[in-house]
Parts: C-alpha cells; sequence; structure tokens
C-alpha cells in the first residue's frame, strides 16, 4: 500500500489539498494544486461593495435625468396671400430676413404631467423651427429638433410663438420619435405676430378628456385659453382678436346722420336672439343705446372669409362699379375735351364705394391708377392717381395749353 505524496514549494500561493484516507492502490503518486477559495471570495466581495452597492441607486437616477430621447417636429404653415404679393414690401423683406437668420416660429413642448417633487408645471423645451421647403398649395414646411428627457412624460400641448412681422396659418404639427409614437396637433388657426399680440399660442394634443379627467399639467393652459376665447367684455375689438362674446343689435340704424335713420334695438333680455359678435364701437351721440357703424363689421379671425374669398369679392365689386361708370361715359356724345385743364379735373372726381376694409387687396395691385381716400364720415372713395408731373407742376395745364397752341 502507498502513501499519497503531496508536493508543493514554499513561495507559490498554491493551496496543497490533504487527503486524510488512502484511497489509490498502486504504484502511483498523485498530487493536486487547487487556489484558495478563500481568498478570491474576499477579493470578489470587495470588488462588488466598492463598485456597485454604495453607489447603485445614484447610477440608475442619474442615468434616467441624463438620457434623452430626440424628437422631431414638422410644422405647416401658410402665410397671408398679401403678403407674399407685395414682395417688395418691408415686412416681406424682414420676413426674409428672419427665415435666414432661423428665428421665425417658436415651439414650446408642455409636458402634460406636474412635477411630483413641486406639484408645478415642468419647465418647457423650447425650439425654433426652421424653414425647409415650400409645398405646391402653398404651405410651406418648418421643422425642429428636440432632446426630450425619460421623465418629461407624455406631451400634452405646445406653445407657438409666431416672429415674423405678419401673421400666419398654422395647419397643423406633428410630433414623431417619442416612446408613446406619433402626435398630431391640429391647429387651423391663425396666429399673430408677436409684435402685435406678445401672448403665446397654446394648441393641444388631438387626445380628448373628459373635464374630470384633464391630466393636471394642462387644466390651467385649458381654463385660461377659455377665458381668452369669452373675453372680458371691454375694449373695441381688433381684426387680429379671437374673441366669441355675443351683443345686440343696436348698429343697425344711424341716428347721428338723421333722425329718420334711428332703428330699435333688436335682441336683448326678453328676446335674446337675433345677436350678434360684440365689437365695442363707440356709442351714438343722439341715442347711447346705439352703437356708431363704421368700417367692416368685426368677425373672430379664425371665422373671417379666407383672403382668396375676399380677394374674389372686392374684384367682382370693382368689375360691376367699372360696368356701370364707362357706359355713361361712353353715352355722352362730346367726348372731347376742350383743354387739358378739363382733363386735369378727372383727378378731381370722386366716386363713391362700399364699405371696405382697412387693408384691401386692389389698394396694393393697382397703385399706379387708382388712389382710395376715406372721408370724416368714414366714406371710401375711388380718385384717379395724379400723375407725378401734375403734382410737381402748379401751371402745368397753362404750360401744356400753350405748347398745344404753339404746335397748331
Amino acid at each position: 500500500m502507498l502513501k499519497l505524496q503531496i508536493h508543493g514549494q514554499s513561495n507559490s500561493t498554491r493551496t496543497p489539498l490533504l487527503l486524510t484516507k488512502q484511497f489509490i492502490h498502486g504504484n502511483v503518486q498523485a498530487s493536486f494544486h487547487l487556489k484558495p477559495r478563500s481568498s478570491f471570495n474576499i477579493k470578489a466581495r470587495k470588488r462588488f461593495k466598492a463598485s456597485f452597492k454604495p453607489c447603485g441607486s445614484k447610477a440608475i437616477a442619474s442615468l434616467t435625468q441624463d438620457t434623452k430621447i430626440k424628437v422631431k417636429a414638422t410644422v405647416n404653415v401658410k402665410r397671408a396671400v398679401g403678403g407674399l404679393l407685395t414682395s417688395l414690401g418691408i415686412d416681406q423683406g424682414l420676413n426674409d430676413i428672419q427665415d435666414l437668420l432661423g428665428k421665425t416660429i417658436v415651439l414650446e413642448l408642455i409636458s402634460a404631467d406636474l412635477d411630483p417633487k413641486t406639484e408645478l408645471p415642468k419647465p418647457t423645451i423650447q425650439r425654433h423651427a426652421r424653414r425647409r421647403l415650400s409645398q405646391a398649395n402653398g404651405y410651406v414646411k418648418y421643422e425642429a429638433e428636440f432632446e426630450v428627457p425619460q421623465d418629461f412624460g407624455e406631451v400634452g400641448a405646445i406653445f407657438v410663438e409666431n416672429e415674423y412681422n405678419t401673421e400666419i396659418f398654422l395647419q397643423d404639427v406633428v410630433l414623431s420619435g417619442l416612446p408613446q409614437g406619433t402626435i398630431n396637433v391640429t391647429c387651423d388657426s391663425w396666429v399673430q405676430s408677436k409684435y402685435n399680440d406678445n401672448r403665446k399660442r397654446v394648441f393641444f394634443t388631438n387626445k380628448s378628456y373628459l373635464p374630470s379627467k384633464t391630466p393636471s399639467g394642462l387644466r390651467r393652459l385649458r381654463e385660461e385659453e377659455l377665458l381668452i376665447l369669452r373675453g372680458n367684455g371691454l375694449g373695441e375689438r381688433q381684426a387680429g382678436d379671437r374673441i366669441y362674446d355675443y351683443d345686440v343689435y343696436n348698429d343697425i340704424g344711424e341716428p347721428d346722420k338723421s333722425s329718420e335713420l334711428a332703428r330699435p334695438v333688436l335682441g336683448g333680455e326678453e328676446l335674446p336672439y337675433p345677436r350678434r359678435c360684440r365689437t365695442g364701437r363707440p356709442r351714438s351721440e343722439k341715442d347711447p343705446s346705439s352703437e356708431i357703424r363704421k368700417g367692416d363689421f368685426y368677425i373672430p379671425r379664425d371665422e373671417a372669409s379666407s383672403e382668396v374669398k375676399l380677394i374674389t369679392f372686392y374684384a367682382r365689386t370693382l368689375a360691376s362699379v367699372f360696368e356701370a361708370l364707362v357706359p355713361n361715359y361712353l353715352a355722352n356724345g362730346d367726348l372731347e375735351f376742350q383743354d387739358f385743364k378739363s382733363i386735369g379735373s378727372l383727378f378731381d372726381e370722386e366716386l363713391e364705394l362700399p364699405p371696405l376694409p382697412k387693408e384691401v387687396f386692389w389698394k396694393t395691385i393697382l397703385p399706379q391708377l387708382f388712389k382710395a381716400i376715406s372721408t370724416s364720415n368714414g366714406e371710401d372713395l375711388l380718385r384717379f392717381e395724379i400723375p407725378k408731373t401734375l403734382k410737381s407742376m402748379e401751371h402745368t395745364y397753362l404750360i401744356l395749353d400753350f405748347l398745344h397752341v404753339y404746335l397748331t
């Protein structure tokens, strides 16, 4: 019977395995060298404690806050027709500069949830939308890229600020890249320039909520938007307002011109209908219950007719005026002018027009032929534009008559 022999070196880190009983028979000697298990466990335990256990929760929280998602916003915008046609105007020049600088439309993402720690609205994420390309239907596409934190929550609304010098028609905004999928924001509204109205427009996503189910981050915004649409019943309405408050029909007559033109007020507590949009115009001096009828009637901006319809309407109005005017001149058998002063008298004649808005399309396309003027009574008159030669020379007619006689 042989004894098991174990060979080891004094300077080795290996630990010999000692066997208390003989289990091998024969002339064979065996030796086993194993790594110390205890030392391995100690080193592994130390590394685990040092690298993970003390700072594990903080590392996870920091990773969640630092991770951001890239979100792309696509905006479809339609500019005013007048702004495009008057491309040589100062407003259009400023708008082109804004396009080059990339500061045209500002978008801000609004979270539908409040901050759980402060119970206040979360900070918005703001970016400028840059113009990309124009579409065949007259719309212009803008794009913006956001970096949204993981803990931002669901996007419930957006702020829009128009940095152009003219109003724009905002069709929709599409947000892609969010964890909950693509979000559509249907706008279909006119956004005024921030130089005319410094309030940011808010547009909510297409997701509908019951009043009791509205997310906490959107309740205050919905209440404020409702107050804006209702108005406070004060002041005179402007063309770009979006206020939907109502009033009785107290502008049917014109008592200041004549007592025969006075008309009763329609509507009120006894007869609440019919009613019209409140304008806030000044009251009549002779009849305080009536308003002064001046200019065009107020209509909320989003309810007004499109510019194409207005252009067609006023073009037909002018066509009907000229159809009635030209036959009167042709019916006159004596169409000759006695002198040049008779020709100059054409520039002093005025043709009364129906009430027109402050900015009419045809005023810009026919600036060299016609001129519309407004009298103190608020009436619009059409007059031929005086040539520059007649403006600069006081005795032009006498000089022309002298030259005409001299040549004949």
